[in-house]
């Protein structure tokens, strides 16, 4: 066991730590093999996702045409502009089926491959269907774009959820929630690329549309060259495999130091610790009354993530800008800035997040959102009336945008990580999936219907989902911010009412007396402290 001495200031009675300045450095400095797995683990996983979200935008119309081609010389007549709208919507809407599909796979898939496994398996539905959408036009069928669509949805379902996990479990507690925000950056950064390579000059003209979807493969083969040399979760390997030398050779490369002792240590503590040593089930989850309120929290952060309006904006951008004046071969050019402000918000909110925390991010985000809907209703309805009232709603556009990417956009995804031990934390994010994918469908079917019935009135909806979601998580929801997984699972034991079991204090006087205090010469020497950077 490590030794490490402190001395007492008699005039103040604070214990001070004589551990080198060197040491605390390195446990704090973040690592290149912890860097590649957070950049190449989500380009491979989130940005595929994100750029999912947009690419779809600029070829709509030659899709639609494509459609009508295929029908023609199938059928020998046109098609029906019912069934246009019909087969295109399915197109779109289909993604999100896929995506609940993926989510439901993850608890199976990271069990019996681990996490690194199944963002390496995942590869291969992100390649399948590059290549159904890419030769979907030669081969003359539009039921391979839909497919393609289909099994990009799988893609991005099993994603959305092994990534957060495999981040969050491979990095320290103190940049957990940096390390973690590379899943929403790389969001972003796909949106904006979508965007970018959506543009006329690019790729977004009838006879190039194809390559839009072709380019999906690239991020996939580029995670499938480099992931594979990079190390498995050590709590993955450690808990569930039992493989502590595997697990000491990944906490080494992650963490950059040679003594990972502490570290496997408190993994250890922590399995001591668990109720349960199987992974539970999403039943077995649900049911247990120590985490009630930590499903609650998953449920209500993930259903506010895709209830609170972000994708109606996009559907409001263009029409505010043509009320602008803006010529039509201009707007999807100042549309870029969107995607633009997104990327920006997220990678500042990677930044701070460890010295704001989560607990106010996520509040101020949802206020911030809240605020400036009801400015963008007011701006809307006075539209007609000033010509410089669309540039004030196109500020507000970008408000809202920068507002949920400071926080809402990300961090639903880092605390679903946090708020659950390993043997829970499988079936969590499965909840989270469906939650996610759910509500993703639904806003996808019920908003033209809403925007219909209630015209610009509709963000007034939003603003009360996104006023809600704050009062819940000002009410609810700890600071997760430098916590161990086993302090966040105690925090929320009180609202919870249910005391630490008997075994579990069982465990934690067990590992505290391991601890050896002793007294030399007025100093003290704190032998097996348990403290890690995990």
């Amino acid at each position: 066991m490590e030794m490490r001495e402190q001395t007492e200031d008699p005039e103040t009675n604070n214990i001070e730590s004589t551990e080198p300045d060197h040491k605390k450095s390195t446990e704090k400095r973040i690592t290149a093999c912890l860097v590649n797995a957070a950049f190449f683990g989500a380009l491979g996983s989130s940005y595929l996702y994100g750029y999912n979200l947009s690419v779809v935008n600029a070829p709509a119309l030659y899709i639609k045409t494509f459609y009508n081609q295929t029908w023609m010389e199938r059928y020998g007549e046109p098609i029906g502009a019912d069934m246009v709208t019909m087969l295109w919507s399915i197109t779109v809407s289909i993604f999100a089926i896929g995506g609940l599909l993926g989510a439901l796979c993850v608890t199976l898939l990271t069990k019996l491959i681990g996490r690194k496994g199944t963002l390496l398996l995942n590869n291969g539905f992100a390649v399948i269907a590059a290549l159904l959408l890419a030769l979907g036009e030669k081969a003359r069928s539009f039921e391979m774009l839909i497919i393609g669509r289909f099994i990009m949805g799988v893609d991005s379902g099993i994603a959305l959820s092994a990534l957060p996990m495999y981040l969050g479990e491979i990095s320290p507690r103190h940049m957990r929630g940096s390390i973690g925000q590379f899943n929403s950056i790389l969001i972003c950064l796909g949106v904006f690329t979508g965007q970018v390579l959506g543009l006329p000059e690019l790729l977004g003209q009838e006879s190039r549309w194809n390559f839009l979807f072709a380019f999906l493969a690239l991020p996939a083969l580029l995670q499938l060259c480099v992931l594979p040399f990079l190390p498995e979760s050590p709590r993955f390997l450690l808990m569930e495999r039992r493989d502590e030398a595997g697990a000491e050779k990944a906490f080494r490369a992650f963490l950059g130091k040679k003594d990972v002792s502490k570290e496997l240590e408190e993994v250890h503590a922590e399995s001591r610790a668990q109720n349960t040593l199987h992974m539970a089930s999403v039943t077995e989850l649900m049911l247990n009354p120590a985490l009630r309120w930590q499903v609650i929290t998953v449920i209500v952060t993930m259903a506010c993530y895709q209830l609170c309006g972000l994708n109606a904006i996009w559907y409001y951008t263009n029409g505010i800008l043509r009320d602008s004046g803006f010529a039509e071969n201009v707007i999807p050019y100042i549309v870029l800035s969107t995607g633009g402000i997104e990327t920006l918000a997220a990678v500042v909110s990677g930044l701070v997040i460890e010295r704001i925390g989560r607990r106010p991010l996520l509040i101020f985000g949802f206020s911030a959102m809240a605020f400036f809907f009801g400015l963008l209703t007011v701006f809307l309805n006075f539209q007609d009336q000033y010509s410089w009232m669309p540039y004030l709603s196109f500020t507000c556009i970008l408000a809202v945008i920068a507002s949920f990417c400071s926080g809402p956009g990300g961090i639903p995804f880092v605390l679903t990580g946090e708020l659950f031990e390993q043997s829970y934390r499988p079936a969590a994010f499965m909840i989270a999936g469906i939650v996610n994918w759910v509500a993703n469908f639904a806003v996808g079917l019920l908003f033209p219907f809403m925007q219909e019935s209630l015209q610009t009135y509709a963000f007034l909806v939003f603003l009360v989902v996104c006023v809600l979601g704050a009062v819940y998580l000002y009410f609810i929801l700890p600071e997760t911010k430098n916590k161990t997984f086993m302090d966040i699972s105690q925090s929320f034991a009180k609202i919870n009412k249910v005391p630490l079991g008997d075994k579990e204090i069982e465990n934690e006087l067990a590992i505290k007396a391991g601890s050896k205090d002793v007294e030399e010469n007025g100093k003290v020497i704190i032998d097996g402290e348990m403290e890690s950077s995990f």
